[in-house]
């Protein structure tokens, strides 16, 4: 199955970037130039990146996400000059990886920068040719490219920063790696979180409109039965079948599953669909996202999560 990824770059005329000048501007205005003793210049793909990066770097770095309006569709981005001036002067740049944010590896590509490269799913250690075993029917299900849902890969993550931004700003090292593992001791919370529900509900079924929190769902024991041809389809942008939208509603009416997660940034008529079967079944709607929500961190945006699926099953 192809994931249907993060809009491709649109191309930009050479001269467009040429206009502008001066240092990449970060998510909260700043500038730097790690050359000149400022601040290490951080582009990532998405806020979600770009917070780990802030949480790992704090004050040292200057953090430009790419994608950062929570209400935005991430299929719809369109890049602009200014993103790519940015790209071209960071010193790291972090991406998904694994197919989902190619529009990072085009300007990349165009702007000829030697910056460091993080990406999030090389450092996972997960096989994308392996696929994700995250479908109760199929032995070899598609790779799931959310690895910002996999909280030991965000450790991980965390770490691979810190070791980039370390070598950027070699005297505050020790600070990059001390933040970095605190924020690993926060996600060691979040896995036994995570770990608890699994006790207590292994094995339970569940939906989702999309894979995006498929790692999590893993984490807690939770099995995924939507059809593959359903959540096939949703990501590729395809109409579903009938007969596959007959059976993914059965899900609901039926009562075979314990919660739908829905992604709230993107939908269409078959989704709308499911969400009606499953509030008309009764059946509990955990609310997801590819973004962080406007006011969260990446620590806090998790709690929400396992909150709220916690709050659906009954723990």
């Amino acid at each position: 199955m192809k994931k249907r990824s993060l809009p491709t770059l649109i191309a930009l005329p050479a001269a467009a970037a040429l206009v502008l000048s001066g240092c990449a501007t970060s998510s909260d205005g700043g500038s730097a130039d790690a050359a000149d003793g400022g601040a290490i210049s951080v582009v990532t793909s998405t806020n979600v990146y770009g917070d780990i990066a802030k949480t790992v770097g704090g004050d040292l770095v200057d953090v430009t996400s790419i994608i950062s309006d929570p209400s935005q569709d991430p299929h719809s981005y369109e890049a602009d000059a200014r993103t790519q001036l940015a790209v071209s002067k960071a010193d790291v740049i972090v991406e998904n990886g694994g197919g989902y944010d190619p529009f990072v590896d085009t300007m990349v590509d165009a702007s000829g920068t030697d910056a460091a490269i993080v990406d999030a799913v090389d450092v996972s250690g997960l096989d994308p040719e392996a696929g994700h075993d995250d479908h109760a029917d199929h032995d070899h299900a598609a790779f799931n490219e959310h690895v910002f849902y996999s909280l030991p890969s965000m450790a991980k993550l965390a770490t691979a920063m810190a070791d980039e931004f370390g070598r950027v700003d070699a005297a505050n090292a020790d600070t990059f790696t001390a933040n970095a593992e605190a924020f690993g001791e926060k996600i060691a919370d979040l896995e036994a979180q995570a770990a608890a529900i699994k006790t207590a509900h292994d094995g339970d079924s569940v939906a989702y409109t999309e894979p995006v929190p498929g790692y999590l769902f893993d984490a807690m024991g939770l099995v995924n039965v939507t059809p593959e041809a359903f959540s096939e389809a949703i990501e590729e942008g395809d109409d579903v079948s009938p007969a596959v939208l007959n059976e993914t509603l059965t899900l609901f009416t039926d009562q075979k599953v314990d919660l739908l997660a829905y992604n709230e940034q993107t939908s269409s008529p078959e989704t709308e669909q499911v969400e009606k079967a499953a509030t008309d079944a009764g059946v509990a709607i955990v609310p997801v996202t590819e973004l962080l929500p406007e006011g969260e961190d990446y620590v806090s945006w998790q709690q929400s999560n396992i909150d709220a699926i916690s709050e659906a099953l009954g723990t």
